[in-house]
């Protein structure tokens, strides 16, 4: 009985290639596996090659895994894509319509299943999806009824009917793969999950689920893969809640509308991505300037232009950091897990009403649209902070014609705030340099004064962060190799990590949380104990590692290991790097 197995079901976009993951993972969820899925599509709305992986487990899964154990096959194009991947002691289930032939290279056997056929025996061959996750049961081992249970809800918008035929397609595939097994239908029985119930989900819609426990109650937004999702989940919730979600006419307008919503007091939220965010660029200045709450949330995706819109990527790093014309206070998060997008999509909302600063939360495609398990979200770790926030009734009175000092110079840098409507807290907001008051100043000393202020707000945000820097294994000890990442790398990395501890070197992660304002003290000593220094990340111009001796003293010897062709990290590929490079 394995442990853990990964499944990978292809074929072209419309063959039902998502929903049959879909069913299947929320099947496996509710047994009480642990699982880790990712879907590969192309930028398009029908046809295409893509393929829905799952890995399956009784314990957490970090990442994606190095090999296949099961491969579910519409058409060659998947065999001829995937087919290698498959572990020897795997199998290979493939649609006899198509006369499957296995590429060079696959040594898995390959077991002919008559999908089309049975899913039109059983109402239709759009069913052939679900056919094959009967067989995919079968060759696992797993019981039929919690299938059959999760079908029947799948499809009882579309009537009786349809819920019938389609479970008479599951149990057709179920019934014909255990009439006819195969010697691999033996090996590839899985350990029983442990009931339990977890969240399982992607990590736009976590960020979305965050972003509402935060108090977000306004989220303007423009569709764009892959961040489209936070905005589809939040038009839905919002409303209930006594919040609104627009969809924008463009990008600049989602941004603008939500600096207004946050300047009249509300916790305001925009998201996109790569392109959007370029769009976006000015308004976030202009939230700078103008000391404005604001959030924003960037998944990032393969680039330059539109580039490739459904593949993973982190190439907008030093774009987020630094992309803002002029110098503003700026904070940005990266969480590496669905886990984290939760908590640091609330926590973002206090950090940008504490520091009056456009807060950005950067994901990647992989975590934004990957399904992750996680336990159930703690609210008590969800507090509100609303920051220099005044209070009506202790304003003191203003004599015409003069205005409150919304951005008075202060020793932490931080000025009292306050929004439309509260009696003598009237004030000037433009987005030219202003005096205190708001009034536009070109004066010199003033432009010093006020550009220091707002520069000086963050400076202590990395000492007070919880986990700048997240870091598995030995701190106080010496490292043979010390590997750096942020994002959704973190999982393979700490895969690749194990294995290479499993070799006998001694290794530590160090993933950044807190991309800026940079956190140089928490990272420096990591690095100086380090004989190796590994930074893995997804783009072309290894922009963390410049990033990072950018921000550390000099005499540091970095290595990058990079991926920019689109597809994930694996820990066996990053694995393999670091024994190169050692």
């Amino acid at each position: 009985m394995l442990e853990q197995l990964s499944w990978k079901i292809g074929g072209q976009q419309g063959d039902g290639i998502e929903s049959a993951g879909a069913i299947f993972a929320t099947t496996l969820n509710r047994l009480g596996y642990y699982l880790y899925g990712y879907r590969q599509f192309s930028s398009r709305i029908r046809g295409g090659h893509t393929d829905n992986t799952l890995r399956i487990g009784v314990r957490p899964l970090d990442s994606v895994a190095d090999t296949v154990e099961l491969l579910v096959a519409f058409d060659q194009e998947t065999l001829t894509l995937s087919a290698a991947e498959v572990a020897t002691a795997g199998i290979i289930l493939a649609d006899a319509a198509f006369s499957p032939t296995l590429p060079a290279g696959a040594t898995a056997p390959l077991c002919a299943i008559p999908l089309t056929e049975l899913a039109k025996a059983a109402g239709s061959v759009m069913q052939r999806n679900v056919v094959a996750l009967g067989a995919t049961a079968a060759v696992m081992g797993l019981p039929p009824e919690p299938f059959l249970d999760v079908v029947g809800k799948w499809y009882e918008r579309q009537g009786p009917k349809v819920v019938t035929d389609n479970r008479q397609a599951f149990d057709a595939g179920y019934r014909f793969t255990q009439g006819n097994p195969t010697s691999a239908a033996r090996t590839l029985g899985l350990q029983p999950g442990d009931g339990q119930t977890r969240i399982f989900g992607i990590g736009n819609e976590a960020v979305a689920l965050g972003a509402i426990a935060g108090g977000c109650r306004f989220l303007s937004a423009y569709p764009i893969t892959p961040s489209s999702e936070i905005m589809e989940y939040m038009i839905k919730r919002l409303p209930e809640l006594g919040g609104i979600a627009v969809q924008t006419e463009d990008e600049i307008a989602a941004c603008t509308m939500a600096i207004g919503a946050a300047y009249a007091g509300a916790r305001a939220m925009t998201a996109s991505s790569g392109p959007g965010l370029a769009l976006k660029t000015e308004a976030i200045g202009l939230a700078g300037m103008a000391e404005t709450p604001l959030v924003i949330v960037d998944t990032q995706r393969a680039g330059p232009s539109t580039g490739m819109p459904t593949k993973q990527e982190q190439a907008d790093l030093l774009a987020m950091l630094f992309g803002t014309p002029g110098e503003i206070p700026k904070i940005v998060l990266a969480p590496g897990d669905v886990e984290e997008a939760f908590y640091d999509a609330a926590e973002a909302f206090n950090l940008a009403e504490e520091y009056q600063c456009p807060v950005i939360l950067l994901t990647d495609l992989q975590l934004a649209l990957g399904l992750q398990t996680a336990e159930p979200y703690d609210l008590s770790r969800v507090a509100i902070r609303r920051g220099k926030l005044a209070d009506p009734a202790a304003l003191p009175p203003l004599e015409n014609p003069a205005y409150f000092n919304r951005y008075q110079v202060t020793e932490d840098g931080i000025s009292p705030r306050t929004i439309p409507g509260m009696k003598y807290g009237i004030h000037h907001v433009t987005g030219l340099e202003h005096a205190e008051s708001g009034k536009p100043s070109e004066d010199t000393v003033n432009r010093r004064r006020q550009m220091e202020k707002r520069l000086r707000k963050t400076r202590s945000l990395p000492a007070r962060f919880p986990t700048p820097v997240w870091t598995d294994g030995q701190e106080d000890a010496a490292a043979d190799i010390l590997l750096i990442g942020m994002g959704s790398t973190r999982g393979p990395i700490r895969e690749a990590a194990s294995q290479l501890r499993q070799d006998g070197h001694r290794v530590l992660q160090a993933h950044l949380r807190l991309l800026w304002p940079f956190p140089t003290e928490q990272l420096t000593p990591l690095l100086r104990q380090a004989q190796h220094i590994l930074v893995v990340e997804n783009n072309a111009t290894a922009q963390l590692a410049g990033l990072i001796r950018m921000q550390t003293s000099g005499g540091t010897e970095l290595k990058s290991i990079l991926k920019y062709d689109g597809r994930l990290f694996t820990p066996g590929e990053i694995y393999r790097q670091c024994k190169e490079m050692i």
